[in-house]
């Protein structure tokens, strides 16, 4: 025992397993003396002893029975009973490596990756913002040398070096690797849609003409997605268990009332103006999790 309030005793394991549900835990990349960590401990029991103080004395006036406590209580009941089956559930949706296996091979498309090499051609004049660069003619001139050059299957290698340390533009001299989903859109489109080895033009705005050229297409090898997988695999198990229990339950809603079910448009992100409550979180914690690693 190392506390006592009234005729409550608690353990050194009961005070440090209570009060992390009260007071956050102390940063353990902050090192302090021993001085200030029996400061802080004792803080802490002061704390929770004024915590179990005040709640013995709510039940000895019998504010345990008023309407609005029983309210709050009942709400932190259903609350610590969604959480704990919730965390049920996603042990029963822990994926195998089996199942992450299958998923990989069934999806192919969602893991390659590109080495490309970018070149960014300046412009200036004409609307352009940049101080340094090419006239909208000798950048157009240059670019198409390099695309004309590439499709009769010449060597582009000193067109495109030209640009290395220089203020005309911005080259990658070295290709550079991006799996699907980290690349701009319009870099993503033409960089996963060309050939090997050919280059293609992505934009030309008044400050720059885009081109890209695929050096290789390759596929990331299941250890470095195994993880994304899995989170993947366990969310959309997830989802399914919860659907199935929702089917089971019997869950009617008054449409009156909430009004109609709006079927969700593929991609696109919820938003609120509000954040959402503690009810909100664990209802839809499992459709969110699923919904998040789906639009990686």
């Amino acid at each position: 025992m190392v506390l006592k309030v009234g005729d409550v005793q608690v353990t050194q394991a009961e005070f440090e397993s209570g009060v992390g549900q009260i007071e956050p835990q102390a940063d353990p990349d902050k090192e302090g003396s021993a001085g200030d960590k029996d400061k802080d401990r004792r803080k802490l029991g002061d704390d929770y002893a004024s915590v179990l103080m005040l709640s013995q004395q709510a039940v000895a006036s019998h504010l345990d029975t008023t309407p609005e406590v029983r309210r709050q209580l009942a709400i932190d009941r259903v609350q610590i009973l969604s959480d704990a089956e919730f965390a049920s559930l996603m042990s029963k949706a822990q994926p195998t490596y089996e199942e992450i296996e299958r998923y990989y091979s069934a999806h192919p498309s969602d893991f390659e990756e590109v080495r490309i090499r970018r070149l960014f051609i300046w412009k200036t004049g004409g609307g352009s913002k940049n101080t340094h660069g090419l006239s909208a003619q000798e950048a157009r001139a240059r670019a198409d040398a390099i695309l004309q050059a590439a499709a009769a299957g010449q060597d582009t290698t000193k067109l495109t070096d030209a640009f290395k340390d220089s203020d005309d533009g911005l080259f990658d001299g070295q290709p550079l690797s991006f799996p699907r989903g980290e690349l701009p859109p319009k870099i993503e489109k033409v960089a996963f849609a060309i050939k090997e080895g050919a280059w293609s033009q992505v934009e030309e705005t008044a400050d720059s003409i885009i081109l890209v050229q695929l050096v290789k297409r390759d596929r990331q090898q299941l250890g470095e997605v195994s993880s994304l997988i899995e989170k993947q695999v366990q969310g959309d198990k997830m989802q399914a268990m919860l659907n199935d229990l929702k089917k089971k339950t019997g869950i009617w809603m008054d449409q009156e009332y909430f009004g109609t079910e709006v079927a969700p448009v593929p991609g696109a992100q919820r938003r609120t103006s509000n954040p959402p409550s503690q009810l909100q979180k664990s209802a839809r914690k499992g459709e969110s999790d699923n919904e998040h690693e789906t639009q990686k």
